[in-house]
This record gives structure tokens, C-alpha cells and sequence, in this order.
């Protein structure tokens, strides 16, 4: 990649114009070169606010929603359970633009497990939905047929008031997450060109009819935290196995290996540790310098104050 280096200090905030200039001049890094942060608060026994297992996708998702306290905390038999990936792009698993199948399909099969009633993987795709969502349905199809869903129907959405709203009042919704017990937020760990990243916050528009309203007519940032303070995950299963560190959310772009996935009951928690976890753009970032999540925390929605969370992690 060719391009001015980027400064050594990235700026407190991150607008827009600054994350695409990263992304224009970012710096080439390759998964071997990538420097993990060490994590706080390991001891064992002590109730996790962030699990991380580094591994295959199917076993290391099992070991972090393991070391959160297992699926049964979250899912109890009989329980009716949307688990919402990314799905919006047509490209294979190696581009990074959408969740790895086999996270998908893991998390569908601790679900049916743990004795869900009703299992279903739904996205509102940006392109065509067939395409999108083949590569999720067909792993899914060993764990419930018929369970992965495009909805792109408008009658399929309710209209909802948002109580927290600040510039967002209302959007519909869909009926389905409406009528869930249990949500689970399974995004891939992308960069993106508005916003800076793309995590369990910024997914959740996925599960709106007319998210195209929230870049046309709000502030988006705010808009996410607003749909956050409504859309709340009983779970986050962020997909690390490959992480799309530049020319997101659709790609192709700068795509790391890190083979990790990272749970936590907290959204922001979560999207916080992800952001300062792996590389951006060619630099490191803190989780303050994306707005949605600095507005979040200060909103009350989650925290972003990693080095004060409990932080397991494992190798599956």
C-alpha cells in the first residue's frame, strides 16, 4: 500500500475525513507482526467481563462463552433466540466483511444445547440477500434448517419507540428481535470508512428497516448510541478470527489473522476492548477515539475503561 505515513499520535477524535486518510495511507501489517495487549485481571474464579479465546473459530468460541459463565447463562430451555451476525456482503470468509460461518454455526449449536425453543440468524443484508447469506445458512444447516433468515420484507418490521433517544426517537424494528428472549450480537471485528469501526454497536442497525435514515438524517454516532440504549445484547461474540483492518466494512482490505474471539455481556465493553485489542488503519488506537463508543459510555450504556475490567482469556 502507498501513501504518506500516518502521524505517530493519532488525533483525541476521529472524523471521518481522518479515518479515510488512514485508510488511504495506512501501513502494511501482516498477522505475524501484530502486538497484543496484555490483559488485566486474569485470576481465575473471578466473574469475567470479557472472555478471549484465541483458536480455531469453533473451539474458540466455545471457550470464551465458556469462561463468561457458559451458554446456559444466557440461554435457558425453552428460550426463543435471535443471534444477529453480519451478513450484508457478498464475499467468502476470507475478506472479512461478514462473520465466520462457523462462529455462527457454533453459537447456533450452544443455543440448541442449552434447549432454545426457537433459533433464528437474521440480518437485513445491503446486498443481494440470497448471496449474502449462503455461506451462514448452509453452515447453519446441520444445527435447525430454515434458520437463517435475509428480512427484507417491511411488513416483517414494527415501529418502536426509542425512550433514550436523543436524535432518534423511533425506527421499526424487527418483529422477531421484538418477540426474542435472548439476543445475541455476533459481528466481525471491521473498520469502516463513517464511523471508524464496526462492532456490536454499529451492527445492530442491521436489524432495522431503514438504517440507510441514520446516515441521511442524524448524526450517525449518535444515532448508534441511540439504537444501542434500545438493541441490547443478553451477549457479544465478537468474530477476531479475522479482523478487516482497513477499506471496510465491505472490503477488500488489509485483512488480519489473529484467530480470536472475545464475549462479553457488555457492548461496549466489548467493541472498547476490540478497538484497542488489534490495529486500525495502520495504527493503535484507544476505544475513545471512536465516538459512538466514548458517547456510549458516557451515556451509561457500557464502559470503555479496559484496564479497570475483568479480562480472562484462554487458548482453545
Amino acid at each position: 500500500m502507498k501513501g504518506k505515513n500516518l502521524p505517530p499520535n493519532p488525533p483525541a477524535t476521529l472524523n471521518r475525513r481522518q479515518f479515510l486518510a488512514w485508510q488511504a495511507g495506512s501501513l502494511c501489517l501482516t498477522a505475524g507482526g501484530l502486538h497484543l495487549f496484555p490483559l488485566a485481571g486474569r485470576a481465575s474464579g473471578t466473574a469475567a467481563d470479557l472472555a478471549v479465546a484465541i483458536g480455531a473459530p469453533e473451539a474458540a468460541t466455545r471457550e470464551a462463552v465458556r469462561l463468561l459463565g457458559g451458554i446456559n447463562r444466557f440461554v435457558k430451555s425453552g428460550s426463543r433466540v435471535v443471534i444477529k451476525p453480519n451478513m450484508s456482503f457478498s464475499a467468502a470468509p476470507e475478506r472479512a466483511s461478514n462473520t465466520n460461518p462457523e462462529v455462527v454455526r457454533t453459537l447456533a449449536a450452544l443455543c440448541r444445547e442449552a434447549g432454545a425453543a426457537r433459533i433464528s440468524v437474521l440480518d437485513n443484508p445491503l446486498g443481494p440477500a440470497e448471496r449474502c447469506i449462503e455461506g451462514i445458512r448452509d453452515a447453519c444447516r446441520l444445527d435447525g434448517k430454515g434458520i437463517v433468515h435475509a428480512v427484507q420484507n417491511r411488513s416483517l418490521f414494527s415501529p418502536v419507540a426509542i425512550p433514550k433517544g436523543e436524535t432518534l426517537k423511533t425506527t421499526d424494528v424487527m418483529e422477531e428481535v421484538l418477540k426474542a428472549d435472548v439476543l445475541i450480537a455476533v459481528p466481525v471485528a471491521k473498520s469502516h470508512g463513517t464511523t471508524g469501526v464496526s462492532l456490536s454497536m454499529k451492527g445492530m442497525m442491521g436489524l432495522i428497516w431503514d438504517r440507510s435514515a441514520m446516515h441521511r438524517d442524524h448524526d450517525l454516532d449518535a444515532a448508534i448510541v441511540d439504537l444501542a440504549s434500545l438493541l441490547k445484547p443478553h451477549l457479544v461474540v465478537i468474530d477476531a478470527s479475522r479482523v478487516l483492518s482497513s477499506n471496510g466494512p465491505g472490503g477488500p482490505g488489509l485483512v488480519l489473522e489473529p484467530r480470536t474471539i472475545i464475549a462479553s455481556r457488555d457492548m461496549v465493553a466489548a467493541d472498547a476492548f476490540a478497538v484497542e485489542r488489534f490495529p486500525w488503519y495502520g495504527q493503535r488506537l484507544k476505544a475513545s477515539q471512536v465516538r459512538h463508543i466514548r458517547l456510549a459510555q458516557e451515556r451509561k450504556l457500557g464502559r470503555m475503561d479496559i484496564a479497570n475490567l475483568t479480562v480472562l482469556e484462554s487458548r482453545a
